[in-house]
């Protein structure tokens, strides 16, 4: 049975023999939900690639402190994998965030897509971006990842363009593509981008600017995926090719 798996702001320093002192709702949740019991080991990350493993020494009602009895630093998976998401109705946002940080993404964009019918500005933009955030957390915690995925606040076409200009490898998904995912010389090391269009789809403009920087249009399938789940089709394609999933 794996570990009870906890988030740490920083570990960096962490050693060996090291106390660590765990607070607020991480350390309810340890006592007061899963009732963790002094003596029982838990596992600790700060989301940065440390990995603690931990003996609890001592609980309260929400703080806990453990003893430090194997301290590891994992590499940043290879290659990376951005995902540039376009805006979703509703729920569907935080349905493709928890997904594609299951599937080990590094990076979630949002991005303000010409068709797309959702709209962030001001406070609403605050309260969603925080929403995706929060997911993005929960879901590394529950996929037990030591390398947690960044949610960046809601980009334009234009700076969408940009990350695919500087990638080394960028696929838009688009259903009139003709170009198979088999064609494309996935690259083991590097950034590797996706673009995710809105239930509308990706327009035209949009897919020339893509293209002229570089990306490749392509299609998964004879199916239409929603644009929830679009983007963790495209990157399990892609890293079934990778030696992440090698």
């Amino acid at each position: 049975m794996s570990l009870p798996f906890h988030l740490v702001p920083d570990l960096a320093a962490a050693r060996v023999g090291d106390t660590i002192t765990i607070e607020g709702d991480e350390a309810h949740h340890a006592v007061a939900v899963r009732r963790l019991r002094v003596g029982e080991q838990v596992a600790l990350t700060d989301g940065a690639g440390t990995l603690v493993v931990a003996e609890i020494a001592t609980t309260g009602k929400r703080v806990l402190t453990v003893k430090a009895t194997s301290v590891e630093v994992r590499a940043e998976p290879a290659p990376e994998i951005v995902v540039v998401q376009a805006l979703p109705k509703g729920d569907r946002g935080e349905l493709a965030v928890e997904v594609l940080t299951e599937i080990g993404v590094a990076r979630v964009v949002p991005w303000a897509a010409s068709r797309s019918v959702a709209v962030w500005k001001g406070e609403r933009a605050e309260k969603s971006l925080a929403k995706w955030r929060a997911t993005a957390r929960e879901a590394a915690k529950q996929a037990r990842r030591t390398w947690h995925p960044h949610v960046d606040p809601l980009v334009s076409t234009a700076d969408a363009v940009a990350l695919v200009a500087g990638a080394d490898l960028a696929v838009v998904l688009h259903e009139a593509a003709s170009a198979p995912f088999a064609t494309l010389e996935v690259p083991t090391s590097g950034r590797i981008v996706i673009v995710v269009g809105p239930e509308g789809g990706v327009s035209d403009d949009e897919v020339t600017a893509f293209t002229d920087a570089g990306a490749h249009p392509v299609r998964l399938g004879a199916e239409v995926l929603r644009t929830s789940t679009a983007g963790v089709a495209a990157a399990a394609a892609l890293l079934a090719r990778t030696p992440r999933w090698g």
